[in-house]
């Protein structure tokens, strides 16, 4: 399957990390599916304005800081903001949960919901209806959206075409690996022609894709101790994505000072101490991270952003806001 094979009512770019990729539904009813990372949002923004006159929604398949982060400036222009009634409930809240910011350690600006989903209710995208999909698992308000006129499916971090979204064992429980395979059997149960994923390229064969992703999950399941690692390899990466690395003799506070670190070695029943360690050295061998001119850096493709682009206030610091609907 290629870029080719899209509708040309529907507008797709795969970006690397620290963002999610774009996609655009243009129309009258214009919109986009999430909006990236912080340090990029006006990157993002201006792609969006250059291909529409206006952006009527932005609708989130979750609250994590690769795919909210451009929220803020999409809303400042007048963009409506779509969530799931988990990730909207939770957002009002305003607790240290929120987004997950502070527990990752990954900044996310100030935004509101304007429009709360649910499962199977249908939203008019650019010109077309889609569904909604609850997708729980990778986080518990995750969604996906559904054409089936096109058999377009937005799968979110639910699964890519080499991987499938981790799991948070220590705050949404055991339980959350299994939720993560029952939403991939829910998905491939719609026989997809094509994949939009929120990282890397449309899959060749969306089926194969799905079928893949439910033979990594059933893993994650076998396996909890490999989830808790997975889990930890990829957010310790996307940490040194969006810092430029991390000098190497303050990889280790860096790593003790984190919420995630110490849940993942409670849940290993280690030390925290021998799990960093572990951790850098685990990455080391595996290549995906490196060390460079004193700093220790992720391997994978990413796109660099400031420091000054990142420096934005907590979610527990944000000021109340009235629910909307």
């Amino acid at each position: 399957m290629t870029v080719h094979s899209l509708p040309s009512w529907l507008v797709w770019q795969q970006r690397p990390f620290p963002d999610a990729n774009l996609l655009l539904l243009p129309g009258r009813h214009a919109a986009m599916v999430d909006s990236g990372f912080v340090g990029h949002a006006p990157e993002t923004a201006a792609w969006v304005m250059a291909r529409t006159r206006r952006l009527d929604l932005v609708v989130n398949t979750h609250w994590h800081s690769d795919h909210v982060g451009g929220n803020a400036l999409l809303q400042s222009l007048g963009a409506g903001i779509v969530a799931s009634v988990v990730d909207a409930d939770a957002l009002q809240r305003r607790d240290a949960g929120c987004c997950v910011s502070e527990y990752l350690d990954q900044p996310v600006p100030q935004y509101s919901v304007d429009r709360r989903v649910s499962d199977g209710q249908v939203l008019r995208l650019g010109e077309a209806d889609w569904e909604v999909i609850r997708t729980p698992g990778h986080t518990p308000g995750h969604l996906a959206l559904w054409q089936p006129e096109e058999r377009l499916l937005v799968v979110g971090d639910a699964l890519s075409d080499y991987d499938v979204g981790w799991v948070n064992l220590a705050l949404d429980g055991v339980e959350a690996s299994r939720t993560a395979l029952e939403s991939l059997e829910r998905l491939a149960d719609l026989s997809a022609r094509v994949l939009l994923p929120s990282h890397g390229p449309l899959p060749e064969d969306a089926g194969a894709a799905l079928a893949a992703a439910i033979r990594r999950a059933q893993r994650l399941v076998d396996d909890p101790a490999g989830a808790v690692w997975y889990g930890a390899r990829r957010v310790f990466a996307y940490a040194l994505m969006i810092r430029g690395g991390i000098p190497v003799d303050d990889v280790e506070t860096y790593l003790l000072d984190r919420d995630w670190l110490l849940d993942g070695a409670r849940l290993l029943n280690c030390d925290a101490d021998d799990f960093a360690g572990d951790l850098v050295a685990a990455m080391l061998r595996a290549g995906s991270v490196v060390h460079r001119d004193g700093r220790l850096h992720a391997a994978a493709e990413h796109t660099p952003v400031t420091s000054e682009s990142i420096d934005v206030p907590l979610p527990r610091a944000w000021p109340a806001v009235a629910h909307h609907q």
